[in-house]
């Protein structure tokens, strides 16, 4: 799967940009997102290649909105990658179980992102 247009979904403003830059500067388009609501919307319309997903956030929280994608018909090919402060190992295996195809934990090393998504 050639990976080409990003969802980052993070209630951050910083976060939201760090990683925008980064993955502009490596060549990908990138669409964001304030919240899981607002993600999921994003995702059904514009149905990225992948989508970068925080987990706490206001409203729906990223596990919640990893679940609905994953599940939901439209969007359940579109890959997630968990990227959160969250750091115990119960966070991620929840975070998978969820749905998502892998977890990360912030602040989330650049090449090892890129190399995650150049790997899917």
């Amino acid at each position: 799967m050639t990976i080409r247009k990003i969802l980052v979904v993070d209630d951050s403003p910083t976060e939201r940009h760090v990683l925008a830059a980064l993955l502009t500067g490596s060549g990908y388009e990138v669409i964001t997102a304030e919240s899981g609501e607002e993600g999921i919307a994003k995702a059904r319309s514009e149905l990225p290649d992948l989508v970068l997903m925080d987990v706490v956030m206001p409203g729906l929280n990223g596990y919640q909105a990893t679940r609905t994608l994953t599940r939901d018909p439209v969007t359940k090919d579109i890959p997630v990658i968990v990227c959160t402060s969250k750091g115990q190992e119960t966070d991620r295996i929840w975070g998978l179980r969820q749905g998502a195809r892998d977890y990360l934990v912030k602040p989330v090393n650049g090449p090892e992102l890129l190399a995650k998504i150049a790997a899917l």
